[in-house]
């Protein structure tokens, strides 16, 4: 009987290990924007450098600065609305996997400061109304796009 006891405790146990793991392993995947760069399906989060802002794909916010404090909003601000993501050069957060990006943003900033453009990017998707996604400094050479906050 104490053999069965024990026996059960442990299936009990395992059954409780698996299940957890599948739940962390999932939480952080999101879903990119189309506006995003191709090839980083596990990156979680971009940091737009003409906004001085991150996206964080997992949950599908934008992370900015506002009244001194960096919060999370879905839309960026009414000042960014009519912006063109599109055409906006994403540096993909490849290291970083905390919650506070800008943690590192006196770097990120410095290093890809306004009007920062690395190698070309082609986006996930078409912006709309249009009949390609290729931006106005795409010569054809879609390279990688690694832009990964590692230089």
């Amino acid at each position: 009987m104490k053999t069965l006891k024990y026996l059960m405790i442990g299936i009990l146990f395992l059954s409780f290990s698996n299940s957890h793991a599948q739940v962390s392993v999932n939480v952080n995947i999101g879903t990119p924007p189309a506006w995003g760069p191709v090839g980083y399906d596990n990156a979680r989060y971009y940091y737009l450098p003409d906004l001085e802002a991150y996206y964080d794909v997992s949950s599908s916010n934008y992370v900015y600065i506002s009244n001194g404090r960096w919060i999370r909003n879905r839309s960026l601000p009414s000042v960014y609305r009519n912006y063109d993501l599109y055409n906006e050069y994403k540096v993909v957060l490849t290291d970083y996997r905390g919650n506070s990006p800008y943690d590192n943003f006196k770097n990120h900033k410095s290093k890809y400061g306004k009007g920062y453009k690395g190698k070309p990017q082609k986006t996930i998707g078409q912006k709309p109304g249009k009949g390609n996604n290729k931006d106005k400094h795409d010569n054809g050479n879609h390279g990688n796009g690694h832009g990964n906050g590692k230089h």
